[in-house]
């Protein structure tokens, strides 16, 4: 079974240890949320996890081998796709045309003068039919550039979907969309959801989204794991609603 584990995945900036010792297995078919209070070390764990960042300690493992040295890109081709919280596209580029980079990568088809894009019916339907589950396919041929922020986090999610990654790493995919768009974005999240063979993460900070997505939560504080459960239980712990909701736990009687 494919699986994605941290084992003691620890990360020291100076004297400053930013992710302290977190070990963490995830599995096809559920929905982890990542959640703790700003600074926490959320962001950090899924640099670390994607490549961005290189531990100081610890390790992490996926599909039994061990990918901790592996470059983001090498990553990418292993299978662990990511969606960050600043939106990564090809400005210039049409809406089409970053997708349909990405569908030719993810295939291994190179450019060749000889068999032009239009050619490749296969590869045009994947195109279209990613465009259309994010809503953009009336937006095609538009520059990324241009469009809303809402809208430039939908294509990044196509440009993951298009990669067929196993592990689909989501940092606050509804940050500085309008009300109007968020629900577009979870909707497709949830259907990326259904499938059982992927693992997703999600790091988000609106409680209501969590609620609405999450199989599991974990939460991070000060760098480490302090609860990881069904999302009832870790909601309601004491640990959570005092450093994530800042709900000062009872006092004992005198």
């Amino acid at each position: 079974m494919t699986a994605l584990e941290t084992q003691s995945l620890t990360i020291r900036f100076g004297g400053h240890v930013a992710v302290d010792k977190v070990s963490c297995t995830f599995r096809p078919g559920e929905l982890t949320a990542i959640v703790g209070p700003n600074g926490a070390g959320k962001t950090t764990y899924f640099n670390l996890i994607s490549g961005q960042l290189r531990p100081s300690g610890g390790r992490i493992l996926f599909e039994g081998q061990d990918i901790t040295r592996l470059s983001a890109p090498l990553r990418t081709r292993a299978g662990l796709g990511r969606a960050f919280q600043l939106t990564n596209l090809f400005p210039t580029l049409s809406v089409e045309e970053n997708v349909r980079l990405a569908v030719q990568a993810q295939s291994g088809t190179h450019y060749d003068m000889l068999r032009p894009w239009r050619t490749r019916h296969g590869l045009i339907e994947r195109t279209d039919a990613i465009l259309d589950s994010v809503a953009l396919g009336h937006r095609r041929n538009v520059a990324a550039t241009v469009l809303s922020h809402g809208d430039q986090r939908k294509l990044e999610v196509a440009l993951m979907m298009a990669l067929q990654p196993k592990v689909l790493m989501f940092d606050e995919p509804t940050a500085g969309m309008s009300i109007d768009e968020v629900p577009v974005v979870l909707d497709l999240i949830a259907r990326l959801k259904a499938d059982p063979n992927k693992i997703i993460l999600l790091v988000e900070h609106k409680m209501d989204v969590v609620r609405s997505l999450a199989d599991r939560i974990i939460v991070l504080h000060n760098g480490q794991l302090v609860a990881d459960g069904k999302p009832a239980e870790v909601i309601a712990s004491p640990i959570v609603q005092q450093a994530y909701l800042g709900i000062a736990p009872p006092r004992s009687a005198a």
